[in-house]
């Protein structure tokens, strides 16, 4: 039998009767049965890509982060014992606090902040909710004048391992803010971040990354948290991180700080469409070393283009990106039902399932006091 010869096969009633709701349910009622499979193929073909790079990602990760990790937690183990466990920062233990009401804010470094002027629209306005700055977002934010003055409920997070994570905290705006700035740190970041953090005056708040969970009592993350209760019987608290601080501070804003309400701005995991080719291959280590012929089909796999139609606009992603914003996507559709997420960075790929797109004037019309 030829490929393009008719053929049959036999089907039950109520099997059938699936398939054509599965087949209406999508959005191809009034289509042909040939447009539809071929669109379920390249949607299983599109989650086997994005499987294999996140499992390529995670081994590179642990591979080459591993020692640092281990390292990094043996130094900073004594302050941990001494310094506050994030669990201070969870304001459900007021009978009175409702979720509900509040709001957060993560700010991040992407650059639809500075396109869309996002800083300068928070600064001026009145909103009274939590902010939640991503390291390498921090001066930007004080200097545009979103400080812990406007704002009282006012956090840095830091997850990342590198020694070059501390410069975020060395600057004299930080300094001048610092004192009114609560910090969460992982227990695995380089000593010399929360050195510069403590200088700043900033008030310094553990909790444990998540990465090798899985492997159960000979995992890393089991050994560090016995060892962290040697001394603080009540542990610390744990996120997942998605590799990236910006996922990071968005399980922080709801599992941590207990806000329903969770504003995205700068985190857009992805780059706008007219970046040059030149400044994606930069990001991270290794991108140097991908197929950069466009026409070669790796290529297009790797830095997928991709159509964002809540925003109407198209990113590029390289396979860091497709890695954060996969994993935080993943996140927020398995997140409480309680936890609303506003992605208002009015660009990027975070849009899908349970995942509310405005423009941040929205947001802050919605959130005011």
């Amino acid at each position: 039998m030829g490929m393009n010869d008719k053929f049959k096969f036999s089907i039950n009633e109520e099997t059938l009767k699936k398939i054509i709701d599965r087949k209406k349910e999508m959005g191809f009622e009034e289509k042909g049965w040939d447009e539809w499979f071929n669109t379920i193929l390249n949607s299983n073909s599109e989650k086997s890509n994005q499987t294999e790079i996140e499992k390529i990602m995670e081994k590179m990760y642990y591979e080459r982060l591993y020692e640092n990790w281990v390292t990094n937690f043996a130094l900073n183990l004594n302050n941990i014992w001494n310094e506050s466990s994030a669990r201070i920062l969870d304001p459900s233990n007021d009978p009175d606090y409702k979720k509900e009401d509040h709001s957060a804010i993560v700010i991040g470094s992407g650059p639809s902040v500075k396109k869309y002027k996002h800083l300068e629209l928070l600064a001026s306005s009145n909103y009274d909710g939590t902010i939640i700055c991503c390291d390498s977002a921090l001066k930007n934010a004080l200097t545009y004048g979103v400080t812990p003055e406007k704002f009282p409920q006012f956090y840095v997070v830091t997850i990342d391992t590198d020694k070059i994570i501390s410069r975020y905290y060395d600057d004299p705006i930080i300094i001048k803010y610092g004192k009114k700035i609560n910090g969460v740190f992982s227990t695995v970041i380089h000593p010399s971040v929360t050195d510069n953090a403590r200088k700043a005056g900033i008030k310094i708040h553990w909790l444990h990354s998540l990465f090798d969970y899985n492997e159960g009592k000979k995992s890393f993350n089991q050994i560090s948290a016995l060892m962290v209760r040697a001394q603080k019987q009540k542990g610390l608290p744990a996120i997942q991180t998605g590799g990236n601080v910006g996922t990071s501070s968005w399980f922080i804003g709801w599992q941590i700080l207990k806000c329903a309400n969770i504003g995205l701005i700068g985190i857009n995991h992805s780059w706008d469409e007219d970046t040059p080719m030149e400044q994606i291959i930069s990001h991270g280590s290794g991108l140097q070393h991908m197929p950069m012929n466009e026409s070669d089909p790796l290529f297009e796999k790797l830095f997928p283009r991709i159509y964002n139609p809540e925003f109407n606009c198209t990113c590029i992603l390289d396979p860091y990106f497709q890695y954060y914003s996969n994993a935080l996507k993943d996140f927020i559709m398995r997140s409480p039902y309680w936890v609303n997420t506003i992605n208002s960075t009015e660009g990027g790929c975070i849009f899908g399932e349970r995942i509310l797109c405005q423009s941040f004037k929205e947001f802050l019309q919605k959130y005011k006091k």
